[in-house]
């Protein structure tokens, strides 16, 4: 079976693609390689940000494939967890890129159904090509999907909206909410997503990495809890090299070097 997934790397940006016509709706063996791509790159030097895109126009993930809703498994190569925890899978897909060590860019394509709007949500900044649209159609097929995820992206009254009424938002209309960052036409979505990776890729891999898992960890915590654990990481950097360097860069007006130490 063909991998629906790609991975390429330059410039220290890792372009992930997710490739599965006709709309890159997601299966069982789809979302495991989401999973183990992301977790791919927590031990690479190499990579100090990340765009999630997918192929074609009609779709950046077109919800769960519903041919396989309801597999459990069972075959001898699947671990027992999934078959008995058969919503295992997506739960570590969609996880592998929350707590991905590098930012994650989400350049949506197209259309972000059902599930892709859970994968859109747990990217770390959004571009949206202008035909594109989010919705948790799931209520119209008979299930229930990620309100969770929804619910962050949009917050509570909207979410409740575009979930229970089996509707679906434009990215434009996303953009006025605050949630996706730049829609552009097709053919520049991408362009624009790595621009955006290209200044992540700048600063310091260290600095950013525990940026980013600060943010993930004071989800959800009082102000005062978070702001502690904010300080705990500040206190953190500052015993990196890299923190002095990048410091002095910016006194001097040049370019940091990066030593990783």
């Amino acid at each position: 079976m063909t991998n629906p997934i790609t991975i390429t790397v330059d410039e220290h940006i890792a372009l992930v693609t997710l490739d599965r016509p006709p709309v890159n709706a997601v299966n069982r063996a789809t979302l495991a390689a989401i999973r183990d791509a992301f977790r791919s790159l927590d031990d690479r030097r190499d990579v100090r940000a990340a765009v999630f895109t997918a192929t074609g126009t009609r779709a950046f993930m077109g919800g769960a494939d519903l041919d396989s809703v309801g597999d459990r498994g069972g075959a001898d190569s699947t671990p027992p967890t999934d078959v008995t925890d058969s919503g295992r899978v997506a739960r570590d897909a969609m996880w592998a890129i929350t707590d991905c060590a590098v930012p994650v860019v989400g350049a949506i394509n197209g259309p972000a159904v059902g599930a892709g709007v859970a994968f859109a949500t747990c990217c770390d900044i959004l571009l949206a090509a202008d035909h594109a649209w989010f919705g948790t159609l799931e209520i119209n097929v008979g299930l229930l999907g990620a309100s969770a995820h929804l619910m962050q992206l949009v917050g509570r009254h909207k979410a409740r909206e575009m979930f229970l009424l089996g509707e679906r938002v434009t990215a434009q209309e996303l953009h006025r909410l605050g949630v996706v960052r730049e829609v552009l036409p097709a053919d520049q979505l991408l362009p624009a997503a790595m621009e955006v990776a290209r200044v992540l890729a700048q600063k310091s891999p260290i600095a950013m990495r525990l940026a980013k898992d600060s943010m993930n960890r004071i989800e959800g915590l009082t102000l005062k809890d978070a702001y502690r654990t904010e300080q705990d990481y500040t206190n953190r950097l500052l015993g990196f090299e890299d923190s002095l360097e990048a410091r002095e860069a910016f006194k001097n007006k040049r370019d940091p070097e990066w030593k990783w130490r």
